[in-house]
Order: C-alpha cells, then sequence, then structure tokens
C-alpha cells in the first residue's frame, strides 16, 4: 500500500471514532472548499440564515421597537455572554458581548490599573497581535504605565523581577502567528504570587480550547465572536470580569447601557451591577443576534471533546507532512499540549504559496513576513481534509505554482 494510501485509511479511521463525527453538517461550507481560516473568520453555521431573516423581516420588520421587550433584544449581550462563558469555562453572570476586542481590550487594561495603584508595570507579549500592543501603548500615556515586552520564555522570570510594581499581565493565550499556546494556568498563578492581575485574550483560543477562567482563577479576558465562534465578519466581541472584581471594575467607558437605571436618563452616572456594567452602548443587533445562533453549533458537545478533536487534526497534519516528505520548517509546537487549533509553516514565498492553495480551493492565509497560518475549526473539518489539504501544499511547493504571477500580486487584504 502506498503513503498516501495508509494515511488515507488511518484518516478514515479517525474520522469514524472522532467525537464530533457528523459535526459538519451545523455549517453551510461550500463544496469542493476545505477552509482552513477559521482562525481569522469562522465558517457560516447553518442556524443563522433564517434566524437572521427573522430578526430582519419579522422582528425587525414588524414588531419594530417592540422587539426590545417581545424577543428580549436588551437581554441578549448577557445571554449570548452566558453562551460564550460555557465555552471558556465561566459560570453564568461573568461575560458579556459587547464592542469590539479593541475596545474591549482598552477597558480591561485601565480597569486592570485603576485596581492596582502605585503598581505601574504591564507585562506583554512582544509579538502580540498589533491591537493589544496598539491599545495597551495608548492606556500607558494615558495612565503613566510602562509597558515591558517579554517573550514566552522570559514571562514567567518577568513576573519575579517585576513583582512589586506589576499591576497585571497582557497576554494572548494562543500566539496568533505560530499557534503556540501559552500557560495560561501557571502564568495566572505567577501573577497572583506577585500580587498582580491576569488579562488573556482569547480571539484565537475561544471555541476550541477549554480555557478554564474560573478554574485557572483569571481576573479579565476578552476575546472576538468571528474566529472560532463562527458569528459571522465583524460580531461583536465578548468580555470577561470575574465574579470577586465585578464591583471594582471601573472601565473608563461610562455609556448609557452599562447605567445602573439606563431608562432614568440620568445625568450623572452609576454603575450597574455586575457584568452589565462593561456594557456602553446599544449593541449590534443583526451580528449579535447571528452570532448568539452561532453558537447553537456547540450543542452537546464538550469541550473538552473539542479540544481533542482539534488536537487530532493539527496532529495527524504535521504527521502527513512528514509522511508526504514536504519540508518545511515548522512554526508551531509539536506538542500538542502547547499548540492552539493551527498549524504555521515557513516559506520565503508564503503570501504566493496561500494564494496558489487559494485557487486549489484549500483557505488559509499569510502573516508577514514568511508565515503560512493554517486554522484547524474542529467543528467543520475532518482528517480527510487534512490529507487532501497536506497533498494540495506539497504539490504547490513541489511543482512551485506559487512563482506564477497572478499569485504574487497582492490584494489589500492579505
Amino acid at each position: 500500500m502506498s503513503q498516501h494510501a495508509d494515511l488515507a485509511a488511518r484518516a478514515g479511521d479517525l474520522d469514524a471514532t472522532s467525537p464530533l463525527s457528523g459535526t459538519r453538517e451545523r455549517f453551510l461550507v461550500p463544496e469542493g472548499v476545505i477552509y482552513l481560516d477559521g482562525n481569522s473568520l469562522g465558517a457560516l453555521p447553518a442556524a443563522v440564515p433564517d434566524v437572521v431573516q427573522d430578526v430582519v423581516t419579522r422582528q425587525w420588520g414588524q414588531r419594530l421597537i417592540r422587539s426590545w421587550n417581545e424577543f428580549d433584544w436588551w437581554g441578549a449581550p448577557e445571554r449570548t455572554g452566558d453562551r460564550i462563558g460555557a465555552l471558556v469555562g465561566a459560570a453564568p453572570g461573568q461575560v458579556v458581548v459587547t464592542d469590539s476586542t479593541s475596545v474591549n481590550l482598552f477597558k480591561v487594561f485601565v480597569a486592570a490599573a485603576r485596581m492596582r495603584p502605585g503598581r505601574p508595570v504591564v507585562l506583554t507579549d512582544g509579538g502580540s497581535f498589533p491591537t493589544d500592543l496598539h491599545i495597551l501603548s495608548s492606556v500607558a500615556r494615558l495612565m503613566d504605565l510602562e509597558v515591558v515586552r517579554v517573550t514566552h520564555e522570559q514571562a514567567a522570570g518577568a513576573i519575579a523581577e517585576h513583582a512589586d510594581r506589576l499591576a497585571c499581565i497582557a497576554f494572548s493565550q494562543v500566539d496568533y502567528r505560530s499557534g503556540e499556546l501559552w500557560d495560561l494556568p501557571g502564568l495566572t498563578r505567577a501573577a497572583h504570587d506577585a500580587g498582580a492581575l491576569a488579562c488573556w485574550d482569547l480571539c484565537h483560543s475561544a471555541g476550541v480550547h477549554p480555557v478554564g477562567l474560573d478554574e485557572h482563577g483569571v481576573d479579565l479576558a476578552v476575546g472576538c465572536g468571528y474566529k472560532y465562534l463562527n458569528g459571522g465578519p465583524g460580531a461583536p466581541a465578548f468580555l470577561y470580569v470575574a465574579a470577586r472584581h465585578q464591583d471594582a471594575f471601573d472601565h473608563p467607558l461610562t455609556g448609557w447601557q452599562g447605567h445602573a437605571a439606563p431608562f432614568a436618563m440620568s445625568p450623572d452616572y452609576a454603575p450597574a451591577h455586575g457584568i452589565t456594567r462593561a456594557r456602553v452602548g446599544t449593541a449590534p443587533l443583526l451580528s449579535l443576534l447571528g452570532l448568539e445562533a452561532a453558537l447553537t453549533a456547540y450543542d452537546g458537545l464538550s469541550m473538552a471533546d473539542v479540544r481533542s478533536h482539534s488536537q487530532s487534526l493539527t496532529g495527524f497534519f504535521l504527521e502527513c507532512l512528514d509522511s508526504l516528505g514536504l519540508d518545511l520548517p515548522v512554526v508551531t509546537p509539536r506538542d500538542p499540549e502547547r499548540r492552539g487549533s493551527q498549524v504555521s509553516l515557513r516559506h520565503p514565498e508564503a503570501y504566493a504559496v496561500v494564494q496558489a492553495l487559494i485557487a486549489r480551493g484549500v483557505i488559509g492565509d499569510f502573516r508577514e513576513p514568511d508565515v503560512v497560518r493554517l486554522g484547524f475549526a474542529p467543528l467543520y473539518l475532518s482528517h480527510a481534509d487534512v490529507l487532501a489539504s497536506a497533498q494540495h501544499l506539497l504539490d504547490v511547493v513541489r511543482d512551485k505554482e506559487f512563482e506564477r504571477p497572478e499569485f504574487n500580486a497582492r490584494a489589500a487584504v492579505t
């Protein structure tokens, strides 16, 4: 039997025994497409179109403003937040869906600094997603903080070094380029031992990793709704504030929907009780209710099973690369316990390689300067997809398809 046939047989066995067998039917993935970009924009869940149509034509179109009460539009941020909370290990009443990731980062960074007065240092990952670094730099200017950038390997030592002056750590659980899974439990404990807070960005882990916010004592967290949570382009983000901190959560964007009595229309601000105080203005209801519908794709699934299938997919992809003889540097850790739900490879013409793959129906993405980034969304990908994508990648590299001019023309969005 050929190497490819051996791998195909193994893929069939893995798919047949997967705890997520059949969940692809919960999504509307175009025929002939292997979608490996769910870590940038999730696929469309089958439940979403009918819900959004109903929101537009009946709830908005027919019931108009009455829908704020009749369909509880007002409670949607907390209601949807609790659904996300169940996926990231947060008890009800600690997650709210509101605003964008960038806005929520601004809120938690300012609030964290206010909760730790006299501690001017914030530790962050120097290779973090740009918006995290940009927002933190802005908050530092506003509040006279010192931002210290470290690597994963330096983080524990830096926490100890700055212990008495450390307000918070601000890391992403998964490195957006490499897919490396940071040590959320260990670094959170180290921060607490130093008297500091732990703030985590879950954009690349929510929906594919159990996270365990409550279990590990995380203080504050944010994440987006449009990656693995499949809420659609521009879906609102979410914000977590541990219950023990909610009374002290003093964020800077005191909009009317975070007020204790918003319809009293008071000119003086009084924060709402609980997680509602993290709300600011009126939510984008079409997107929010679309996200709420998208989350039904997780109904009946355990996050332990989702994580297990994710690790199996990424591990099998690495096995396929090795078995097929594709010799590209792998950026992502091979240890499954240190890996998010993606595999990143280096190639000097990474952008063109990705475009050549897209032309073959294998949709991944590119990150500067030379990273081919492939996300493995466990709810709609199979081991058979993994093998096929590895073979396509081998063909593109071996036959130098990436050298074709049309694959080297940069688009506005890369």
